[in-house]
């Protein structure tokens, strides 16, 4: 189970990646997504904190949250992560069934090849 606050993160990251939300977009305010998704506004706050605290975003006192420059860098690293995160997993679930490190290997590069 995800906790709702990265959730929350994952949805904004994926439509700034998309070029859904762009530079200067306005996030809506922490008390109308709460009630817009009838959770707490404790929640949304810290998901938006941790969006600013990761560069995804940059908040006005008393205006708002907003979509922060796009860092090509940050966006590239995130994509990074999530991939070797999903590779970490491939390889995991491989050595449980008992395929070798070197069989894996060879079917990365023979995958890479095709």
């Amino acid at each position: 189970m995800v906790p709702i606050y990265e959730q929350i993160c994952g949805q904004i990251k994926a439509l700034i990646k998309k070029g859904e939300l762009k530079e200067n977009d306005n996030l809506p305010s922490v008390r109308t997504l709460s009630k817009e998704l009838k959770i707490s506004a404790l929640t949304v706050k810290k998901a938006y904190d941790v969006l600013e605290e990761e560069g995804f975003t940059v908040t006005v006192h008393g205006k708002g949250t907003y979509i922060a420059p796009v860092n090509r860098e940050l966006l590239q690293e995130e994509q990074k992560k999530e991939l070797e995160e999903e590779m970490e997993k491939a390889v995991q679930k491989a050595r449980q069934r008992g395929i070798s490190d070197e069989e894996i290997k060879s079917l990365f590069n023979l995958i890479m090849e095709g």
